[in-house]
């Protein structure tokens, strides 16, 4: 599902960075800009937007304010990120007690401001695929408590391996990297990483293809 997002900066050039950097991302879509506190809030309002990236500073309204009242608020609820260069130490605690979801110090690379919206596209999946009930483990993991799962390498998730796990389960014949990750709602490449994870410890196997002009490729399947 794609994430509608909107952009909150008060300098109108940064704003567009950022907009330009998610034209990278399929996963989002930009419905608007803004540019202090008060145009924000009225923005959410308008737009319904699914996730929010903030700045701190702002002329009007401060950032952290912002996210108080969008908490405040009963529905539709929205994801905040925070994109700012405010590092204080009270100030990324206040965020944090408002709950912002992740927390982004400028300045930063593109790379670095990719990789941070793909965890959240990753994490937003995981929370949505989750049941009306969860056991322990899906608690622990969803409050970011939870040490890595033994075997789970790092930058692996052991709730998103579940997921490949499970769209292998429920298909009778292999599937290749690209379908895996339209059922479990990742990339080719994420999907394709926790695949050969599965390989590698002896949970699926690779299986041969042969696509378009009868060029080999892979599916995967559980053992």
């Amino acid at each position: 599902m794609t994430v509608r997002t909107l952009v909150v900066d008060d300098d109108f050039a940064v704003a567009a960075i950022h907009r330009e950097f998610l034209t990278a991302l399929p996963e989002f879509e930009v419905v608007g800009e803004a540019h202090g506190g008060g145009e924000a809030l009225r923005a959410v309002e308008v737009l319904r937007p699914d996730l929010v990236l903030l700045d701190i500073h702002l002329p009007d309204i401060s950032g952290l304010e912002v996210l108080a009242r969008l908490r405040a608020r009963s529905v539709p609820p929205v994801d905040v990120i925070a994109v700012t260069a405010a590092r204080e130490l009270e100030t990324v605690r206040q965020a944090m007690s408002r709950g912002v979801d992740h927390y982004l110090v400028k300045p930063f690379t593109r790379t670095a401001f990719l990789d941070r919206m793909q965890q959240y596209a990753v994490r937003r999946t995981e929370v949505q695929r989750l049941g009306q009930w969860l056991d322990q483990d899906e608690v622990d993991q969803l409050l970011q408590h939870r040490p890595r799962s033994a075997g789970v390498p790092k930058g692996l998730s052991a709730l998103t391996l579940k997921l490949v796990i499970a769209a292998l389960r429920d298909c009778e014949s292999d599937l290749s990297a690209q379908e895996v990750g339209e059922r479990a709602g990742l990339s080719r490449v994420s999907a394709r990483r926790y695949l050969e994870h599965l390989v590698s410890i002896g949970k699926a196997e690779v299986q041969p293809r042969y696509g378009m002009a009868n060029r080999p490729s892979h599916g995967y399947r559980l053992t």
